[in-house]
Order: C-alpha cells, then structure tokens, then sequence
C-alpha cells in the first residue's frame, strides 16, 4: 500500500462528510486523517494509506478500518461520505 505524502493535488484529498454533516473526514496531504463528529472536532485522529480506490485508517489508538472510493462517493465502515465542495 503506498501512503500519499506531500501531494496537494491527489484526487482524495480534501474534506468528505456524511449527508446530515455529521462525520467529516479530512484527508490530509501528510498522511494524516482528522475526523469530526457533530460538535466535536478532532474525534479522532490517525493515518491513512490509499491504494488505488482503497483506503485504510489507523487512528492514533491502533484501531483500524477500510473504505473505498466510488463514482466520487466514499464507502467507510457503513457509511456513505460526500466531497465536501
């Protein structure tokens, strides 16, 4: 798996939030992942690698999850996120 670092101009990059604004993941040029949830920014926080469509998490605990990439949707642990544009 290759993790993307210091890339302004991968495709993934950016902030991807559920449809109520709930969740938001933001996937960072460093690696890195802050994720928010409702008021709470910064909930977790963690590494990610991307491999083609593939994504996969380790927050800062070790705890680990996957997702993947389609038609411009991320699909993550049951949830459904959208680019935030």
């Amino acid at each position: 798996m290759t993790q993307i670092k210091n890339t302004n101009d991968h495709p993934y990059l950016g902030m991807w939030v559920t449809k109520d604004g709930y969740i938001r993941h933001e996937l960072l040029p460093n690696g890195r992942y802050d994720e928010a949830r409702g008021n709470r920014k910064s909930a977790y926080q963690g590494r990610y690698t991307i491999a083609g469509d593939h994504i996969e998490y380790v927050d800062d605990t070790g705890f680990a999850a996957d997702g993947d990439f389609r038609d411009g949707i991320l699909y993550h642990a049951g949830m459904i996120l959208y680019r935030e544009e």
